[in-house]
């Protein structure tokens, strides 16, 4: 674990396309720190409950299967590997089945709590991470020097998770299954936890308006901004 006078922990929350896991990449990659895409995790528990067919609404089974999870993955920004056991599940979690059912892990409380813990470990060895995910800045990591809620308008979520999936499948996205996995994956997970509003002390980036650029640009600045002020 870091020393407590050398902790930085950048938490990031926010809702789907919001540019999260992009974001905090390359603001990770710039500052040199680690980085932890913890909705990696969900979807890792997701393709895991899906190859060891897993009843997905047995609340109990999920939770056995998460807590058994042979899950590994690297926090390294510029290289980021997931593997399950002996299998490279990097490009399959992304796959629009696990999105389908994503949220019946994360919605899953007793699963959930096992995977909060998993988080906090990997963020206690770090010490100077940007984590991003659903609840970073409210449950797992409260006390983040940094907190930020990412967010944009519907319209720009669903265009940016559009042509993110269009990159990566090399197809045009159905619109409809592209709600679902966007606005709807948004309704259920709300269910778990608040990452449309931001809790006191959270700052708001509303990336609507702004290039990525701009958007990596202002979250490394509050991050030196309390770098330079330490």
């Amino acid at each position: 674990m870091a020393e407590p006078h050398s902790r930085m922990i950048i938490a990031v929350d926010g809702p789907s396309g919001s540019g999260k896991s992009s974001v905090c990449r390359a603001a990770a990659a710039q500052l040199g720190a680690d980085y932890l895409d913890t909705g990696a995790m969900y979807r890792a528990a997701a393709w895991y409950c899906l190859d060891q067919q897993v009843d997905l609404d047995d609340e109990t089974a999920v939770a056995v299967a998460v807590e058994e999870l042979p899950l590994h993955i690297s926090t390294d920004p510029e290289h980021q590997t997931i593997t399950v056991g002996q299998a490279d599940v990097t490009s399959a979690i992304r796959e629009p089945r696990i999105s389908e059912v994503v949220s019946q892990v994360a919605t899953n409380r007793p699963a959930r709590s096992l995977l909060i813990d998993a988080q906090r470990r990997i963020i206690d060895d770090s010490g100077f991470i940007v984590a991003e995910g659903r609840d970073i800045t409210t449950v797992v990591a409260p006390d983040a020097q940094v907190r930020v809620l990412l967010t944009a308008s519907a319209e720009a979520r669903l265009r940016r998770r559009g042509l993110q999936l269009s990159v990566e499948s090399g197809a045009e996205q159905d619109e409809a299954a592209l709600k679902r996995q966007v606005l709807e994956r948004d309704r259920k997970d709300s269910a778990a936890s608040n990452f449309t509003e931001a809790a006191d002390g959270v700052a708001v980036l509303d990336s609507s308006e702004l290039t990525f650029e701009e958007t990596v640009d202002s979250l490394i600045g509050r991050v030196e901004a309390l770098q330079e002020a330490a």
